[in-house]
C-alpha cells in the first residue's frame, strides 16, 4: 500500500490494485469500529405529504429496511444513481446490532 500525505489537513492518497483492498484501506482509515454492509436499493419514493423521500434497501447480510425522511439530498443522489444503475449500494458504519441498516454516514453506489 502507498500512501502520500503531506500534511494533516490534506486529503490521503490510497493506491491499490484490487476493490477489497481499497474497502480494507477505507475501513482501517475509518477506524477499526468500522465494518461494510452491502445492499441493493429496490425502491424509491417522494411523499412530500408523507414525510418526504423514501428508500428501501435488501441487505445481503440478510434484512430489509426501508427509510422515509431524514434522507440529506446527497444520499438522495446517491441512491438514486445506484437505483439508475446497477442497484447496489455500500455503507460503512461502526453501528451495532442492526442499526448499521439507517446508518448512511458513509454511503456508496457499487458497480
Amino acid at each position: 500500500m502507498t500512501k502520500q500525505k503531506s500534511s494533516a489537513n490534506e486529503a490521503q492518497h490510497i493506491h491499490h490494485s484490487g476493490t477489497e483492498a481499497v474497502e480494507t484501506a477505507q475501513a482501517k482509515q475509518a477506524g477499526a469500529a468500522f465494518e461494510w454492509h452491502l445492499g441493493r436499493v429496490t425502491r424509491l419514493g417522494n411523499f412530500e405529504i408523507a414525510g418526504g423521500r423514501e428508500v428501501t434497501i435488501i441487505w445481503e447480510e440478510g434484512g430489509v429496511s426501508s427509510q422515509q425522511g431524514d434522507i440529506t439530498d446527497d444520499q438522495w443522489e446517491i441512491f438514486k444513481l445506484a437505483f439508475l444503475t446497477t442497484g447496489r449500494i455500500a455503507v460503512l458504519s461502526d453501528q451495532e446490532g442492526e442499526d448499521w441498516m439507517r446508518d448512511y454516514r458513509c454511503l456508496e453506489a457499487v458497480r
